[in-house]
């Protein structure tokens, strides 16, 4: 009996000698840094600015930890707010900096563009447009400022005004709109409805879900209530692709809407006491027997795979779409000197099933190829084309059809093509670039002249025409243009509604639904 309470009283010796251990070592490698920074403060031969350094060295010492170990100093506070609410003072439009419509010379003509403002902010109610140039903020140019730079600006306190000139296509002078900033708050519950078809047992729900922030669980709760109780619905979608996660008790109410109470979802483990914890199920569920599909993808991270694979590990449902990103990894905020924060990694996270999500991620239960391809959408895409003939169409055309049935007419892609044309559109292949530098290098090595004659004749042969290119892709061309044009009209949520007609793994999921 002795011996065993000897033990255990070494236990804890033991790790407050650890303990002691790590702490001197940290406070041999602080007493260094400040002893180089009071060498340089004292003997450098220019003026050195201490606190940028001292950022530079901090942010260098937690990229060498981990993508996700951050510090905030006190002017972040707005940054911070944003990461843990979901909410920001700004003018609700998401900005993208590019080279001007028509410029040849990309380096040397950045500007940045207003592309989605969100519905019922303050920016689509003061009449900003996709496809807006913005060309100054508060008098200052935009021009060769980073996309951070100009974000910065606009955000600031609710109340406050901010005054952008804008310029627009079709507009023939710079114009200035005043937006009064307000409280943003992006909604986690993106768009829901409700599927219906004779071919369907029972009406399906579906609901797209875009972050883990404060109240985001409620909202998650309140549209399933309505597709169940008001739209009928008594089979579920749930999307979460994209959504990289956030706060894990957001995803316990989730997950606890569909298992039963007291069981648990996720387990957190790291060094300290404090950062070990096992996160249970609290209530009954309400939906513990509504037929569940979730779709993820490479994107689909933390928060949103202690959902999707917990829900998986205890049987509750079929997963669908990419293997996840495998984001495992716990932080929590810590009050820093000064007013700043550290948002520092201080766990892992692990499923029911004991496996650790971190590097690993979530493999669904079907498997659906990721359809992105090097082709003609995607030059028109990276380079702004589809979104710029979106800009000139919604310039033209008063009106369109509802999102459920818009379509892009066979008439109305030719006349994208002569568009393109006008532009001075040139499609050039991946493997033209790649053929193009081979003859470089024959040359350079100097090869037979004969050779080099052979490969220059095949040249043509790879310099596809761009018309036939789209003709072949058609489909996929009216889908990515008319994503583009049905934000022009109906924002965000007819975006959505509009993407659901050509997805195919909601098709899967509907009939994966129908057993």
């Amino acid at each position: 009996m002795r011996r065993f309470s000897f033990i255990l009283l070494l236990v804890p010796l033991m790790a407050y000698a650890q303990e002691r251990q790590s702490t001197a070592r940290a406070d041999e490698c602080i007493t260094i840094f400040n002893d180089v920074v009071r060498q340089v403060d004292v003997n450098y031969v220019d003026t050195l600015n201490y606190e940028d350094l001292t950022r530079a060295a901090i942010d260098a010492m937690l990229r060498k930890i981990d993508p996700y170990t951050v510090y905030y100093s006190k002017e972040n506070e707005r940054e911070l707010r944003m990461l843990t609410t979901g909410k920001y003072g700004g003018i609700g439009s998401i900005i993208q900096q590019r080279p001007a419509k028509g410029s040849k010379n990309k380096k040397d003509s950045l500007w940045t563009y207003a592309v989605n403002p969100y519905e019922g902010k303050p920016a689509q109610r003061a009449g900003v447009e996709a496809g807006d140039r913005i060309l100054s903020v508060d008098g200052k140019s935009t021009k060769g400022q980073t996309v951070s730079e100009v974000s910065n600006a606009l955000r600031g306190d609710p109340g406050t005004t901010v005054v952008l000139e804008l310029e627009r296509e079709g507009v023939a002078k710079p114009f200035k709109v005043s937006i009064v900033r307000e409280d943003i708050h992006l909604e986690p519950v993106t768009y829901f409805t409700v599927f219906q078809s004779d071919t369907l047992p029972e009406p399906v729900g579906y609901i797209a879900f875009n972050e883990f922030t404060e109240g985001s669980a409620q909202a998650f709760s309140n549209a399933l209530d309505e597709l169940y109780y008001n739209q009928g619905a008594r089979r579920l979608i749930v999307d979460l692709r994209g959504n990289g996660g956030g706060i894990v008790e957001e995803a316990i109410q989730i997950v606890n809407l569909f298992i039963d109470r007291d069981q648990k979802v996720v387990e957190t483990r790291g060094k300290t006491t404090r950062s070990n914890a096992v996160y249970k199920t609290r209530n009954n569920p309400r939906y513990k027997d509504l037929p569940l599909v979730i779709l993820v993808d490479k994107n689909s991270a933390s928060a949103s795979e202690i959902v999707s694979g917990s829900l998986k590990d205890l049987g509750r449902a079929t997963l669908i779409g990419q293997k996840t990103y495998g984001k495992g990894l716990v932080q929590n905020l810590r009050p820093i000197a000064y007013g700043g924060h550290i948002k520092v990694t201080t766990s892992k996270y692990y499923l029911p099933s004991d496996s650790c999500i971190q590097g690993v991620g979530i493999m669904p239960d079907i498997v659906m190829n990721d359809s992105a391809k090097v082709d003609i959408c995607y030059t028109l895409y990276i380079n702004h084309y589809f979104f710029d003939y979106a800009t000139r169409y919604h310039r033209l055309h008063e009106s369109i059809a509802a999102p459920q049935v818009f379509e892009l007419t066979d008439d109305e892609i030719a006349d994208f093509c002569n568009y393109l044309e006008d532009c001075e559109f040139t499609y050039e292949t991946e493997t033209s670039k790649f053929f193009a530098d081979m003859i470089k290098m024959a040359k350079h090595e100097d090869l037979d002249s004969s050779t080099i004659a052979q490969l220059e004749a095949l040249k043509p042969m790879l310099q596809p025409d761009f018309r036939a290119a789209i003709e072949r892709n058609k489909e996929e061309v009216k889908e990515m243009l008319g994503t583009e044009i049905v934000l022009r009209y109906y924002y965000q949520k007819g975006q959505a509604a509009f993407n659901l007609r050509y997805d195919d793994e909601v098709k899967r999921a509907l009939e994966e639904l129908k057993k």
